[in-house]
């Protein structure tokens, strides 16, 4: 499965997600991946999605496509690959992407543990992804393949977010101000997530998406 989040000025403006097939880049309505923008071509590019497999090919002579800070003609996809289209960048990743970064996140402790060994296999529902949004690690995705998952620090902000049979649950076990999810302080309540919701600790902005 392959995700494309589009960013303008580091902010995230769309996001699409692909099984397979081919996928057109560009200003032209008719594009699966619409950047309505006059430095971009009518036709950009494409992207070949087959499997694990992504190649993507420049299409107009007069638009570079530019992949990390490199023009091509045409080149293979690798996660967290950050594709360059005029004046917006386009995030490549695949849905077995980063796990957390323990110096950002704090890591299940052993009750999470076993709570996530007795409850994973009676849960059926598609798998959650949170992707950062900004800073040094914009457009990395944080699976949320667990039963229960803990993220934050002590202090500024910790969160936990619950896998049930009916979808995925976020709750603090703090009451911050600068826990917000779409603008709006979590404080005390829980909060059952959709799709595209904006989660921000600690002035880190996440998107929750679910696999399809």
């Amino acid at each position: 499965m392959a995700k494309f989040t589009i960013f303008f000025k580091g902010k995230a403006i769309q996001s699409y997600i692909y099984d397979s097939g081919v996928i057109r880049i560009g200003r032209d309505s008719s594009n699966d991946l619409i950047i309505d923008n006059l430095t971009v071509a009518p036709v950009h590019a494409v992207v070949n999605v087959d499997g694990d497999s992504c190649l993507i090919k420049q299409l107009s002579d007069d638009h570079p496509l530019i992949v990390n800070h490199e023009k091509v003609e045409e080149t293979f996809l690798e996660n967290n690959n950050v594709i360059s289209i005029g004046k917006y960048t386009i995030v490549f990743n695949t849905t077995e992407s980063i796990a957390p970064n323990k110096k950002d996140f704090s890591p299940n402790n052993k009750d999470v543990e076993s709570l996530n060994s007795k409850l994973e296999e009676k849960i059926n529902i598609p798998d959650g992804n949170l992707q950062i949004m900004e800073g040094d690690h914009i457009g990395r995705i944080l699976p949320l393949k667990k039963s229960m998952t803990r993220l934050g620090h002590a202090g500024s902000g910790v969160i936990i977010i619950s896998k049930r049979k009916d979808g995925y649950f976020m709750s603090s076990l703090e009451t911050h101000m600068n826990i917000l999810i779409n603008q709006q302080a979590l404080a005390d309540k829980t909060i059952q997530l959709k799709n595209n919701d904006i989660i921000v600790i600690n002035n880190v902005s996440m998107q929750f998406f679910l696999e399809q």
